[in-house]
């Protein structure tokens, strides 16, 4: 939606201003131009990719104008999920989770929890790690750092959507002189033409320039800042359940547990201390 919004405001300034000091938009209407700009720049990016990279690139595409899943609300079922496996296991031993993490989808604990389930990275996360706890093979050093490893490795593949956007925003400018000197050409092959028609020449010559930096840094630019912001927020539920089966893992109590993993969250989705006791109680007792 901040999308949306900043674009219209952006246009309508600059669009605006030009009008008001009597340009005329018309002029702006070059199509091949902005197909050399667009074509080049796409052509590039695609040149230094890799099969893998452009399909993590498309994924994440559909994701650009929606809003974030991790709000406050995500977050308190994400620690009542958690607090209910952990309190299951201080109850009834590490065994009694074992059907739980072996089949999420057919846990009475996950189903309670859609947020949690239906994202398969995080109830995989969460079940990869409890399953290395039952198996009682590893101490919280060595699942730590292997968590540790996971997130890195998931951190990393999540930037490359952002980094390609980035990549794809820093060709658009160099394209849009291209352009314009591509239109330059053109001018010079013309010279036989009337002033009044080698202006519009000119002037569409000079429109590339200003595409290619307008499209960079208003339009492409700032996509690759929300991908880079939703890369921020994914990690942020990786690094809140590692601290929290970690805190378990170190003998702390569940309601202990999910009290580290809540002080991992920004303050606009951290819930108070209060307001996560009441919702957890309320959630077990469902």
């Amino acid at each position: 939606m901040f999308v949306i919004i900043g674009y219209i405001f952006m246009c309508v300034c600059i669009l605006g201003a030009y009008v008001w000091h009597g340009g005329h938009l018309a002029v702006f209407w070059q199509p091949s131009e902005i197909i050399i700009i667009f074509g080049g720049a796409i052509g590039g990016m695609i040149a230094g990719a890799s099969p893998k990279s452009l399909k993590l690139f498309g994924k994440a595409l559909p994701t650009i104008f929606k809003g974030s899943a991790f709000n406050k609300t995500f977050y308190m079922d994400l620690f009542a999920c958690l607090f209910e496996l952990l309190a299951k296991v201080r109850k009834e031993g590490l065994m009694s989770i074992e059907g739980d993490v072996e089949d999420p989808h057919a846990s009475p604990i996950f189903s309670k929890y859609p947020k949690i389930s239906h994202d398969h990275h995080i109830t995989d996360f969460i079940c990869d790690y409890l399953r290395l706890m039952v198996g009682g093979n590893l101490n919280a050093f060595e699942i730590e750092n292997l968590m540790d490893i996971e997130i890195e490795a998931h951190h990393n593949e999540a930037h490359v959507a952002a980094g390609m956007m980035a990549k794809l925003g820093d060709g658009l400018p160099a394209f849009g002189i291209v352009a314009a000197v591509m239109g330059v050409v053109h001018v010079m092959g013309s010279l036989h033409l009337p002033p009044s028609e080698l202006g519009k020449l000119i002037g569409a010559a000079l429109v590339g320039t200003f595409m290619g930096i307008w499209l960079a840094y208003g339009f492409v630019g700032p996509l690759a800042n929300v991908l880079e912001t939703k890369m921020a927020e994914g990690h942020q539920v990786f690094l809140t359940i590692k601290v929290t089966l970690i805190a378990s893992l170190n003998g702390y109590a569940p309601q202990v547990a999910v009290e580290f993993g809540r002080k991992v969250l920004d303050s606009s989705e951290r819930p108070s201390f209060k307001e996560l006791e009441e919702f957890v109680k309320n959630a077990k007792g469902k």
